[in-house]
């Protein structure tokens, strides 16, 4: 079973420099899509080497693929017209200056007609894992409760006249991907659902400007991640499913911060999903005291180790802090990683390859240490 897995890792992994530069070229027409592709494969490849050395036992292709976590939005629906670079929050560093705002912004991309499923990436990324991957493997992917980013006033109306139209085909469109996936032998899921950091931080969602108050951002994306889940377990009673939010990850930065407090009751009593991927690298996150709602059988994957900064944490530090959530929930109930990925956008954390090996092998080492 899934939950016998104390050692994880959220997903992304920094890529090879040959596959930025090949995705750089094949925008430019100087590299074929063929010939990406191949290289693609290749960085897979190293991706699972790097996990199977680590001792990592539930693998994922690193996201090489992708420029972006949110490539479900940014590179996988038709139906949507380029709008070029948006900055829609600040981004901050704990160690030395902050990033500049070129280095963290990415292209976005708006509905200007009834959104498709254009490429099937999650489903050339499972074949190539079901293929490759020498034990478990997951499939993360962007929670459509996130897909408010794509309805822009005078963008989107004459598709959608308001933002709940689109997204309702937003859901049914994720819904359909993940039935896919499992229909094609997926049998665990992650998703990444960051919507929740407006109703922790209430200085984010100002800045999110989405006209929403939190109560009723809660209500939206505990509804939609409830929607996902439950069309992925009509198919598959049995798939593992987790959910996975941090607060922020983008070369280094973050973009919001806050205790689980305000959600931990509903998130964690409502959504039926078998592990929760929690940020908890730093105080930012705040306590343990939230993990009181988690309902008994389910796994906690405690994100202790971080992904952005390349000094190694402590293993007696870490074996405290597993201690200490062991209050609120059964130490067979937990498990650890790094609190998020390495590279949610292609160019990466401020680490190097080998910096992040030995970070992969601290979660590795630590939770042997804990669990045998």
């Amino acid at each position: 079973m899934a939950t016998a897995h104390h050692a994880e890792h959220v997903g992304s992994l920094l890529r090879p420099p040959a596959i930025l530069e090949a995705r750089r070229a094949h925008a430019e027409g100087r590299v074929s899509l063929e010939r990406l592709r191949e290289l693609e494969d290749e960085a897979t490849l190293e991706a699972i080497a790097l996990q199977r050395d680590a001792g990592i036992e539930v693998f994922t292709d690193g996201e090489v693929r992708r420029a972006n976590w949110m490539a479900g939005l940014l590179e996988s629906l038709g139906g949507v017209a380029q709008l070029g670079p948006i900055a829609r929050v600040g981004w901050r560093r704990d160690e030395g200056e902050d990033p500049p705002t070129a280095e963290t912004d990415f292209n976005m991309v708006a509905a200007n007609a009834r959104l498709t499923r254009r490429v099937a990436l999650t489903s050339i990324e499972a074949a190539f894992m079901a293929q490759h991957a020498p034990g478990p493997y997951k499939i993360t992917m962007m929670s459509s409760s996130m897909g408010a980013l794509l309805w822009r006033p005078g963008v989107s109306e004459a598709a959608y006249p308001e933002p709940g139209a689109m997204m309702r085909d937003l859901v049914a469109l994720q819904v359909e991907e993940m039935c896919e996936l499992i229909d094609q032998g997926v049998d665990w899921l992650q998703l990444d659902s960051l919507s929740y950091n407006s109703v922790i931080d209430p200085n984010f969602l100002a800045q999110t400007a989405s006209g929403m108050d939190a109560a009723t951002m809660l209500d939206q994306t505990i509804a939609i991640d409830s929607q996902l889940i439950a069309g992925a377990r009509a198919r598959r009673p049995d798939v593992t499913i987790g959910l996975h939010f941090c607060r922020g990850n983008n070369r280094s930065s973050w973009m919001s911060q806050g205790s689980y407090e305000p959600i931990a009751e509903r998130l964690f009593g409502q959504l039926d999903v078998d592990r929760f991927l929690l940020e908890y690298d730093t105080d930012r996150a705040g306590g343990f005291e939230p993990l009181r709602f988690v309902p008994p059988g389910r796994t906690v994957v405690l994100g202790l180790i971080s992904s952005k900064v390349p000094h190694l944490e402590s293993t007696d530090d870490l074996r405290r802090r597993v201690e200490e959530a062991s209050r609120y929930v059964a130490l067979e109930d937990l498990a650890i990683s790094p609190q998020c990925g390495f590279a949610s956008t292609a160019p990466g954390n401020l680490l190097t390859m080998d910096e992040e090996r030995r970070k992969l092998e601290l979660v590795v080492e630590t939770a042997r240490l804990i669990w045998g």
